[in-house]
């Protein structure tokens, strides 16, 4: 019983760290040339990323609402429906950049 509970302990306890071992991190942390960790400057960049097609995904539904607001008919046209494909696609982008770390 005392086992189990240290073994919970130290779980808890690596948890609160990160969970990666010192030695372990050390190993995954690459340095540029410049000094830089490569991980951080990979991360600052998809942030960057994320940031500009967030914009252009704003940008592009102020579009596609106007668009549908002056439609006077109920049926959209071909253009409408590229530029909704759009949103999605740069969405998906954003979403799936955002989950891999």
């Amino acid at each position: 019983m005392r086992l189990l509970a240290l073994f919970l302990l130290a779980l808890a306890l690596a948890a609160q760290r990160g969970g990666v071992p010192p030695e372990r991190q050390k190993e995954d942390d690459f340095r540029l040339p410049s000094g830089k960790s490569q991980k951080q400057e990979i991360l600052k960049a998809d942030y960057e990323k994320s940031r500009a097609e967030a914009a252009d995904l704003i940008e592009l539904a102020r579009q596609l609402k106007e668009e549908i607001e002056k439609n006077q008919h109920h049926v959209l046209n071909l253009k409408t429906l590229k530029k909704a494909e759009e949103i999605e696609k740069l969405a998906r982008r954003i979403k799936d950049r955002l989950r891999r770390y």
